[in-house]
């Protein structure tokens, strides 16, 4: 069915039109972009240069910060620009592209975050058949069925949300072209649409928590039969990160697309997409490295590595 008007731009009111508070929007915005981007980054480089590094465990958590990288690239950069410039406008394009990032990243990270916790599973219950089972091969089709799978649920979503009819309205009530909100606002029966949406989440969600939950139920079973205490707080540094990181996620993922509409408000909507957007990708390096003891020890590593190289040269 054709458009009745069609719509060629949004407007995105997520945040005040008081030029002081898009001022401090952006600044904001900017120190946890900036902050996200350098931690993410460190993670990338510690995994790629640190050679105790190169396993499957942290082969994973180089691709989740690269997906976050992505992730919060897909929103936040645009909304400082908008507030910079005082413009809330966005193109019908720039509205798809972020919608497909967006799910699309969201898609690959919570599947992601659930083949790290199936790693973590084998490593501990199985370590002599650990090498066999989670071979590098194997990682790497892992990573290409879990990135495909996140394209194919972005191209799906912005597809099943895009060929509704938006009318004259195009205000969108976020910092970003969120699906709830362009449903709200199209002038087209959303009911089928939005039972997708909820389905899909509530599918993906569900599956994915069961996975790691039966997954941690057994690690945790394993690891309390361990005597050492050594032994089970090495254990418990990689496993904690991951399933802290992991519930951070997927809650902040459920309640966002799932909340019943009497808990809808605008300033509730923008809490809970900065939650789902900006606070996972934010925290996911900050956990890992405050957490992790390899990462840790890798980082000193290279900030010895690199202090000893400048005062060489």
């Amino acid at each position: 069915m054709l458009n009745q008007t069609f719509v060629t731009e949004f407007i995105l009111q997520g945040f005040s039109t008081a030029r002081e508070l898009q001022i401090l929007h952006f600044m904001v915005f900017f120190f946890l972009y900036l902050v996200t981007m350098v931690g993410n980054i460190i993670i990338i480089i510690t995994v790629a240069q640190s050679n105790n590094l190169h396993n499957p465990m942290y082969f994973f958590l180089a691709i989740l910060s690269s997906i976050d990288f992505c992730f919060i690239s897909a929103t936040v950069p645009k909304s400082m620009g908008n507030s910079l410039v005082n413009s809330n406008v966005i193109s019908f394009t720039g509205c798809v592209t972020q919608v497909f990032l967006v799910v699309s990243c969201a898609t690959s990270e919570i599947f992601l975050l659930t083949v790290m916790a199936y790693d973590r599973y084998v490593a501990i219950c199985h370590p002599l058949k650990y090498k066999l089972i989670m071979n590098w091969n194997v990682c790497l089709h892992i990573i290409l069925i879990v990135l495909v799978f996140g394209v194919i649920n972005g191209a799906f979503h912005a597809a099943n949300t895009f060929h509704l009819d938006f009318c004259s309205s195009h205000i969108i009530k976020q910092y970003f072209c969120d699906i709830p909100q362009l449903l709200k606002i199209s002038c087209t029966n959303t009911e089928i649409n939005e039972k997708i949406t909820f389905g899909l989440v509530l599918s993906i969600g569900s599956f994915c928590f069961l996975f790691v939950s039966i997954s941690y139920w057994c690690i945790f079973s394993a690891v309390f039969k361990i005597q050492s205490t050594q032994g089970q707080y090495k254990v418990f540094s990689t496993c904690v990160p991951h399933l802290t990181v992991f519930c951070l996620f997927v809650f902040t993922v459920m309640f966002s697309y799932m909340r019943p509409k009497a808990l809808f408000s605008p300033s509730l909507d923008l809490l809970s997409a900065v939650l789902y957007t900006i606070l996972p990708p934010l925290m996911n390096p900050i956990i890992y490295s405050l957490r992790n003891t390899e990462i840790q020890m890798s980082l000193r590593k290279m900030q010895k590595k690199y202090f000893r190289f400048h005062v060489l040269s």
